[in-house]
């Protein structure tokens, strides 16, 4: 699975955010939101909490005696 587009489109949501509340000016939020390296980094930070989850999971069932 591709996760870029998926950092695209949260960035894209968390720009808009920061627009509406007054945290950034519209340039500045549209270049966070059109970035590319910053999505990388986003796409990577996304897999690293998805797979530490699912880690924790693994652990917490273990530790309980669930099926794994």
């Amino acid at each position: 699975m591709n996760a870029a587009p998926l950092a695209r489109i949260l960035l894209r949501y968390i720009a808009a955010a920061m627009i509406t509340y007054g945290l950034a000016p519209r340039e500045g939020a549209m270049l966070i939101a059109n970035d590319p390296e910053l999505a990388d980094l986003l796409a990577i930070a996304l897999g690293a909490i998805i797979a530490a989850a699912a880690e924790g999971y693994y652990a917490l069932a273990k530790r309980f005696g669930w099926r794994t």
